[in-house]
């Protein structure tokens, strides 16, 4: 098993530092690669030597930067932007440059999602990928009620250099954001493992994190199974709205088993979850979150099966992809059936890579809520 590195760290760089980083990318040192050069923003960026062939694995797939490069240069040939097909299995006619800024638009910081996701769909033509994309969406959209007064201000200026990457990916890619047939799409882009290995798995939104804030109410957030950190370390640079409250606390639980290029933060607990959580009375003051959960051996219901608190968040597949959480069902559907005095109190899209269709989910507890007894089935 990998040692999870004591520090932010990228392999084979020497210069690499995550405030560093941020700090340049405030200033607009870095910025995405929009000569298309992904390779060299990657080799820039992190500081990466000019003959790296570091293999970047995801999914059972491993691809070198200049091989990802080389996809990237060869742009829709070969369908590699085939993301949208009709029921005959036909490609459609791909998105415009004007529809996906429209679907990136949404998770913007000083965008309103509710409005956003309207102007989707109203400027959407009959027919067209973008409005089965803002229909979609919609459907799924499931905003906080005015009783759980979670409200999301919309913030000039939010520091977050995997959306910018997020969204040039999305132009470059012609991706506008995920449909109905996006559950059938099991292989995605060469760019992908290489954004997971140095970003993570799934990218926050400013409105994500600032939910996730809120929420937690003071307590304490375990982001368990952390991967590389960067919701960690995202979370942690969330600027309190009064004096009266604090900068969100949270402790980064990972057991690592999978290998990360970058890591984002030193503090990273290496252990198995459940056991951490157990050792640690389930977690029963603090807010659970599951970022991306595996799919296989269990491993989300016996964590939320661990977790002794009354709040749970996840970032993952919203569809029936089996991407994340469970192999046939959305964790939507699994927790509605399985564990009984829990209450889905939002559901909201994130950005989702070309190919994938995420969201952030957010449980209660209901008052005198009992899951005691409840065994969840093998998914």
């Amino acid at each position: 098993m990998p040692t999870i590195p004591n520090k932010p760290q990228t392999e084979d760089s020497t210069t690499f530092s995550a405030d560093a980083y941020f700090e340049a990318w405030s200033k607009e040192e870095y910025t995405p690669p929009y000569d298309n050069d992904f390779r060299k923003f990657i080799l820039k960026t992190f500081g990466l030597p000019f003959r790296d062939d570091y293999g970047y694995m995801a999914q059972n797939a491993e691809v070198t930067l200049l091989q990802a490069q080389t996809y990237v240069e060869w742009g829709a040939q070969g369908n590699l932007h085939a993301w949208y097909r009709d029921d005959e299995g036909v490609v459609r006619e791909p998105p415009t440059a004007t529809d996906v800024a429209a679907y990136t638009d949404i998770f913007r910081p000083t965008t309103s999602t509710t409005k956003a996701l309207t102007a989707l769909g109203s400027n959407a033509k009959k027919e067209s990928v973008r409005a089965d994309i803002a229909k979609h969406l919609q459907s799924h959209y499931h905003p906080p009620s005015s009783s759980t007064k979670l409200v999301v201000n919309k913030a000039k200026q939010h520091i977050n250099p995997y959306f910018d990457l997020w969204a040039w990916s999305c132009q470059n890619l012609e991706w506008a954001g995920p449909e109905p047939g996006t559950a059938k799409i099991k292989i995605s882009h060469a760019m992908l493992p290489v954004m997971y290995h140095h970003f993570g798995c799934i990218c926050p939104s400013y409105e994500s994190l600032e939910i996730i804030r809120q929420v937690a109410k003071g307590r304490t957030v375990l982001d368990i199974g952390s991967g590389n950190g960067y919701w960690t370390y995202m979370l942690r640079r969330m600027e309190p709205v009064s004096k009266r409250e604090r900068k969100v606390e949270v402790v980064a639980v990972d057991s690592g088993m999978s290998e990360w290029r970058t890591v984002w933060v030193g503090d990273t607990v290496q252990a198995d979850g459940v056991e951490w959580l157990v050792a640690h009375e389930g977690g029963r003051e603090a807010v659970l979150l599951l970022v991306y959960p595996m799919v296989g051996g269990e491993f989300t219901s016996k964590m939320i099966e661990a977790y002794q608190g009354t709040t749970i968040v996840c970032a993952g597949t919203q569809n029936t992809s089996g991407f994340t959480g469970f192999a046939k069902e959305t964790i939507a559907e699994w927790m509605a059936r399985e564990m009984l005095g829990w209450e889905r109190i939002l559901q909201i899209p994130l950005p989702s890579f070309a190919g994938k269709d995420e969201a952030l989910f957010v449980f209660q507890k209901e008052a005198g809520g009992d899951t005691d007894g409840v065994t969840p089935s093998a998914s």
